[in-house]
């Protein structure tokens, strides 16, 4: 038996086709001819089994509404009545357009739907009038689109679209997720719950908020199936991008799957309110802004709890955060029967620690923790992904969390697993390999007891913290104002130029008086009272006077003070110290440490004179998970460096004389 063509040589074939579109097209509109054609032929394929028995049993309906009886003769959730194929289509090389035409609309409803988001309709027409119809069409009829699993049709459509994504300037990364890397993020969420539910008939609802082109919907439903063979399991996704939204609408098709895609912003556009699931998992593109929807976001958070962005909103340059709301508001309660929920997110490391005690970004991470629902967090190696090479985490959370990690957090360091590429696809150059998904899952499985085990070889690589361990006090450390005061040329200029003196009938006058008075330029009083004395009299002499209002008074001492270590401590009405602005200080001290001691304790010693305003205390969370996880690097030593400089040289000596030779 001869095996068909695999799914790169598919892709390269397809790819090739773009070929055709030079001259008449811009190469970021390829992919908005090649798509559909990919997806008309792949549907032809899958059908090609059921088509006669669609066409005899349509001939035979005297019927409106047939189509549940038409789904049911093709053995699929859709089907076509047009007597056209790809085949006929080229053979009547004068009628291809109507004739491709009376094909599309011969599908199902739900398949239409998907190619309008095409804009196919005059895709079609101005391939015509670019006399590149007939070829395209002729492409597409020789290639074998039946053969392929729908995993690998799956890796085909993800290539065309980080090609074409490429050619546009594109984010490919927005639009899915590298197979690897959903396999392990499905195996971390999935794999704690293999031995629970497996009873005949089990409903499991899984769900994606930015789905893309269905990848990890259809990846958690395999993995499920194998775990759970007689589970019934339903996707549901929502997608912003019409391409991406019809490629995952058809994939769905195509496997007869159960659920809901739907197309639409997550955030101002819930298609699934009030909705709950069992599973849950994204990779929201990083550092979206969520400007566009700004109202709505804005408008929803104002609910409280009561809507999906209680907690906070992060800022509006990413959107990361309010994906994980968006989540958590669908979580399965945990009350009575109800089994609550568990997901997975992909975040860069911004959502770790982005944001001040207090800030949008630090009060969700509080939320998270405090109500116990972060359960771990895996970092990854970085090159991971085709859009950027910047390091990633994988979030787990669930609101029926093992007993034993009851108020605890796993991290686990899994920067050193992966395998480099042999050939680079855009930023991903390093991927994970089979056995190195397994290791992770297991130890992710195995965390508290590899945690508590010195002597486990993978011991170094897992940290289990208690949820509060991440919380801590922002304390603001105030050391007192010390100023000199003094009349120079520099202090006049600032008096004659004062805003708030501006309108002080005074103010030229005093300055006339300052600058005559015998020794005031120059003058320096350590005290503020001298200085007032000073001042008050070189003015009475000259039958000037001080400023009368606190504005004025503030602005003359502005000009005449300098901050000096060894001057007066200056002071408020009440007596107590005046604080420098220039050597206010922060301090994180641990949710659970005694504030007073720590002071005592890193903060006293070094600067006896400072205090705590305790006013300004404020309680921020942060995961600081590099921090636990780092590894000294000795420096290189110096013959080595040498060697590397002097290499260096000899190679801009040699290009010196090739541009001047």
């Amino acid at each position: 038996m001869t095996a068909g063509p695999s799914h790169s040589k598919i892709a390269a074939d397809i790819w090739a086709v773009a070929d055709l579109l030079r001259g008449d097209y811009r190469r970021h509109e390829y992919g908005g001819v090649v798509l559909p054609f990919t997806l008309l032929r792949r549907l032809e394929a899958v059908m090609a089994s059921t088509r006669e028995a669609v066409w005899e049993r349509d001939a035979e309906l005297q019927i409106d509404n047939r189509r549940r009886l038409l789904e049911i003769a093709a053995k699929l959730p859709f089907y076509n009545t047009s007597q056209q194929t790809f085949a006929t289509i080229v053979a009547d090389d004068k009628n291809v357009a109507k004739n491709l035409r009376d094909y599309v609309n011969g599908f199902s409803p739900n398949v239409r739907e998907v190619l309008e988001r095409f804009d196919l309709n005059n895709g079609i027409t101005r391939l015509a009038s670019a006399k590149i119809l007939y070829q395209i069409v002729g492409r597409f009829a020789t290639m074998d689109l039946g053969s392929l699993s729908s995993h690998d049709m799956g890796y085909v459509f993800e290539h065309l679209i980080r090609k074409f994504a490429e050619n546009s300037n594109e984010t490919a990364g927005e639009h899915f997720t590298p197979r690897e890397v959903i396999k392990l993020m499905v195996n971390l969420l999935i794999v704690p719950d293999a031995d629970a539910g497996t009873g005949v008939g089990q409903v499991i609802n899984v769900y994606d908020p930015a789905c893309g082109t269905g990848g990890m919907l259809t990846a958690a439903e395999d993995h499920i199936k194998s775990q759970k063979r007689d589970a019934q399991v339903y996707l549901f996704g929502q997608e912003l991008n019409p391409e991406s939204w019809a490629i995952c609408q058809s994939e769905m098709l195509l496997r007869s799957q159960r659920g809901d895609i739907q197309l639409g912003n997550s955030f101002s556009q819930d298609r699934f309110a009030g909705r709950r699931f069992d599973y849950m998992l994204a990779n929201p593109p990083f550092g979206v802004e969520w400007k566009k929807v700004r109202e709505d976001v804005e408008s929803e958070a104002k609910l409280g709890h009561a809507g999906r962005f209680g907690a906070g909103l992060p800022r509006i340059n990413d959107g990361s955060f309010l994906f994980l709301q968006h989540m958590i508001s669908k979580m399965e309660r945990v009350e009575g029967k109800a089994k609550g929920s568990r997901l997975g997110i992909v975040f860069n490391g911004s959502p770790l620690f982005t944001g001040t005690a207090e800030s949008g970004e630090s009060n969700i991470r509080r939320w998270i923790l405090e109500n116990d629902w972060l359960e771990g967090i895996v970092a990854l190696p970085d090159q991971l992904f085709y859009n950027t090479g910047i390091s990633t985490y994988f979030w787990i959370l669930s609101n029926r969390k093992a007993a034993k990690l009851a108020g605890k957090v796993i991290l686990l360091d899994a920067r050193d697993q992966w395998e480099k590429m042999r050939k680079s696809l855009g930023d991903k150059r390093k991927m994970i390999s089979d056995t190195q998904i397994e290791h992770m899952t297991k130890l992710y499985e195995r965390a508290v007891e590899v945690a508590a085990d010195p002597d486990d070889y993978d011991h170094g690589k897992v940290k289990i913290f208690g949820t509060r361990d991440f919380g801590f006090h922002r304390i603001t450390v105030e050391r007192p104002l010390k100023q000199r005061f003094e009349i120079t040329e520099d202090t006049l200029v600032a008096l004659e130029n004062a805003k708030a003196l501006a309108r002080w009938d005074g103010r030229d006058a005093l300055v006339a008086a300052l600058r005559g008075a015998v020794g005031a330029v120059g003058s320096v009083w350590w005290t503020k009272d001298e200085a007032s004395a000073a001042l008050r009299d070189a003015a009475k002499a000259a039958g000037a006077g001080l400023p009368g209002t606190a504005a004025q008074l503030k602005a003359l001492w502005g000009t005449v003070a300098v901050v000096d270590p060894a001057g007066e401590v200056q002071k408020a009405n009440d007596g107590t110290p005046l604080p420098d602005p220039d050597l206010r200080d922060f301090e994180n001290v641990p949710l659970d440490e005694d504030i007073e001691t720590y002071f005592a304790r890193e903060v006293t010693p070094h600067v006896p004179d400072a205090w705590i305003d305790h006013a300004k205390t404020k309680v921020g969370y942060e995961i600081p998970i590099t921090r636990h996880f780092y590894v000294y690097a000795p420096p290189r030593p110096l013959a080595e460096i040498d060697a590397e400089l002097r290499d260096l040289e000899s190679q801009i000596q040699k290009l010196l004389g090739e541009v001047t030779g």
